[in-house]
């Protein structure tokens, strides 16, 4: 296993117990590092109960919000430590929040940009309050969640979010380049299909449909999660791991 000893890490959207932001907590607990973790709802006590070890932190922000944002970093600087390691994982969807989906034409004003605010502005956010402490340090490790779903592949309806991580993805690739020599990788995830509790019946289908045969699993994105945030990963910037079991190789999908 790989070793995070003594290393201290944030990972945002980790309220859901079987979604990939607890994933990425648990995985990174496992590793050795202390984890600070973060959602909307106060269930995020309830996941940093489960977490094993000692030192781990929770806390409650709604991180479209630039001065809950602050004053998150903060309190994680002040209850923690340092910030080595930052996992952007939330998005997609708020707890309390409808997801809606709309053809482009019909999407209204307020709903485009809230799904930036919650996918690329959160990320934007977190990062830019955590950077300046790793760059004083001339180190760290930030891991963002995007999706294979902007940057290679897209479906009707999902212009939005389409939108937002690919955008995400060249956020990744423009502050890999500003950070590489101050000892700061910058690297993204590309899941595809991954089974969790907000799955649809239609996207688990989907799943079954991949070269592997399944729908990924939250603890196989963490895996590559912990690898990113690694000093084994330290030559590697600007990059997307793609966890999507082969999905995008294929020309023709579905039933055969």
């Amino acid at each position: 296993m790989l070793s995070l000893e003594g290393r201290i890490a944030l990972v945002t959207g980790a309220g859901s117990s079987d979604g990939i932001g607890f994933a990425t907590a648990k995985a990174l607990a496992a590793a050795g590092a202390r984890v600070a973790i973060t959602s909307t709802t106060r269930r995020i006590h309830d996941r940093r109960r489960e977490l094993a070890g000692d030192g781990h932190a929770s806390f409650i922000a709604d991180l479209t919000v630039e001065a809950e944002v602050d004053a998150l970093v903060a309190a994680v600087n002040k209850s923690v430590g340092r910030i080595d390691i930052l996992v952007n994982n939330a998005g997609m969807i708020q707890t309390g929040r409808r997801e809606k989906t709309a053809l482009f034409h019909r999407i209204a004003t307020a709903d485009w940009r809230r799904t930036m605010e919650i996918n690329l502005d959160t990320c934007f956010l977190v990062t830019r309050a955590v950077l300046p402490q790793m760059l004083r340090r001339q180190y760290g490790r930030i891991v963002n969640i995007s999706s294979v779903t902007g940057p290679l592949v897209t479906n009707p309806g999902s212009a939005g979010y389409s939108t937002a991580k690919a955008a995400m993805m060249g956020m990744t690739r423009a502050l890999a380049v500003e950070v590489g020599s101050k000892g700061v990788t910058v690297n993204a995830i590309g899941p595809g299909w991954i089974e969790t509790a907000s799955s649809s019946a239609r996207e688990i289908e989907a799943g079954r449909h991949t070269p592997l045969g399944r729908p990924g699993r939250p603890a196989e994105v963490a895996a590559a999660a912990v690898f990113l945030a690694s000093s084994e990963a330290s030559y590697i910037t600007g990059q997307m791991l793609v966890v999507d079991g082969g999905n995008i190789l294929q020309e023709m999908k579905g039933a055969d």
